[in-house]
């Protein structure tokens, strides 16, 4: 019985240690769930380049991008970002302390990523987190331009294809702007887009020049989505219904 009072500080010094330790592991816990999230948020069958899926990273709150590996999410292997994220935690019972710990994980993003999939837990690398230029805008459809530029033919006259050619040549377009004319029926459509990404709404511009009417306009979003056929020559000839 006299050996009580010299075990309860010894006791209440590893029931102590224990509180700190297990608190440390509830903040490397947390920290584990942001880095899953971000996962989450990377997660997608859009193909992606290395960059862009850092890019993406970069932009999470209370994430530290520092390495990316790979070349884009469309390979085998996909693309690897380390990331560094936080987690928190109380300590103690009378008057609890935060713990506050800063952790790295391998996030994968590639064609058979799993929604959810934990993260690697990762040394951390040295040196400041990684920084990424804006993506580049893409040219802007010259919409104006190719209103004013298109010939306007008679109603009893006849549509030059050469000469709506030859309007486009003059707008000296952007490189990365597409264009297509053919012609139908004693009509000339256009097209111009930009190359889009497959899953989003492409960006397009669509113009029909026939006696007595030259007329240009943007199809509705929901014709603009891969697979709805809205960005061709054909919507521009013989135009699909208004969506309702």
């Amino acid at each position: 019985m006299r050996r009580l009072p010299l075990l309860a500080p010894l006791l209440l010094l590893t029931v102590g240690c224990g509180v700190v330790q297990s608190s440390e592991e509830e903040a490397t816990d947390a920290a584990r769930e942001a880095a899953r999230k971000v996962g989450e948020q990377l997660y997608g069958q859009r193909p992606r380049t290395a960059e862009e899926v850092g890019r993406s990273a970069s932009h999470l709150d209370g994430v530290d991008v520092l390495r990316v590996t790979g070349i884009s999410t469309r390979d085998a292997d996909g693309v690897d970002v380390v990331v560094r994220t936080s987690g928190s935690a109380y300590s103690g019972w009378l008057d609890p302390e935060a713990i506050v710990v800063r952790r790295c994980f391998a996030v994968r993003v590639s064609p058979d990523s799993q929604w959810g999939e934990e993260p690697r837990d990762v040394d951390c690398p040295h040196g400041p987190p990684l920084t990424f230029a804006p993506p580049p805008e893409p040219p802007r459809l010259p919409y104006e331009q190719l209103r004013a530029a298109l010939p306007r033919v008679p109603k009893d006259g006849r549509v030059d294809e050469a000469g709506v050619r030859r309007a486009l040549t003059a707008l000296r377009l952007d490189a990365a702007i597409r264009t297509e004319v053919k012609a139908d029926d004693g009509r000339v459509g256009v097209l111009l887009s930009v190359k889009g990404n497959g899953f989003d709404a492409q960006d397009c511009l669509l113009a029909r020049v026939a006696p007595g009417s030259t007329e240009v306009w943007v199809p509705p979003h929901i014709q603009r989505m891969p697979g709805e056929g809205g960005c061709t020559v054909g919507n521009a000839l013989h135009p699909k219904p208004s969506p309702h």
